[in-house]
């Protein structure tokens, strides 16, 4: 069963409603304070700036992360995750960001890895997965240039990382096959509507 996207998105929603009645400050990645004060490394993947960044966040992980976690399994997706997230904070740049975006970016490089021909819709546009990967890099790339206030760094960062994990992976044969470990028993009515989902609206391949 595929649980590991939906409970990382709850705990992203709980980190966003503290930070609402609270504060944001504790949960910032501060450049200054992230070796002081390291739990900020963590704490500032789970948070998020505004509800249109939370949303789109939450959308891209529940939508992709579901898909790569019945490839490699629950475990190793929560690894990909944390991992990612932590490595990126941990050589940003930016002098304070906050946000799941390089951890998701993670998974997105796994599936380009993992499923490169498997069609997406991207800016209205059906594509493979490997050619909207290579849209997210070029967006990034230029978004370094011409900065919006985006961690576009990040963004690349968690990409390459997420796609030499896919690589290792794709090299023990996760591409091609459910892992056992993302199931409980066989056929189970949510399982089979996940994959049935699956292949209607993202045309596996």
């Amino acid at each position: 069963m595929r649980f590991t996207a939906l409970w990382l998105s709850g705990i992203i929603v709980v980190v966003y409603a503290l930070q609402q009645l609270f504060s944001t400050e504790p949960f910032l990645l501060i450049s200054s304070l992230k070796f002081a004060e390291p739990w900020r490394l963590l704490t500032s993947v789970f948070s998020h700036g505004s509800p249109a960044h939370l949303l789109n966040n939450l959308f891209a992980l529940v939508l992709f992360g579901l898909i790569l976690e019945g490839r490699i399994g629950p475990k190793r997706l929560l690894w990909l995750f944390l991992a990612t997230g932590i490595i990126v904070n941990i050589f940003s740049p930016y002098p304070r960001s906050l946000g799941a975006s390089g951890a998701i970016y993670g998974i997105l490089g796994a599936l380009v890895a993992l499923r490169p021909m498997m069609v997406i819709w991207l800016q209205w546009m059906p594509m493979p997965m490997v050619v909207a990967g290579a849209v997210w890099l070029l967006q990034d790339v230029f978004g370094v240039f011409y900065p919006s206030g985006v961690a576009n760094l990040a963004h690349i960062s968690g990409l390459f990382i997420g796609v030499a994990a896919g690589l290792y992976w794709r090299k023990r044969g996760y591409g091609d096959k459910i892992d056992a470990s993302a199931k409980i028993g066989k056929d189970t009515e949510l399982e089979r509507r996940l994959d049935d989902w699956e292949r209607e609206h993202m045309l596996r391949k």
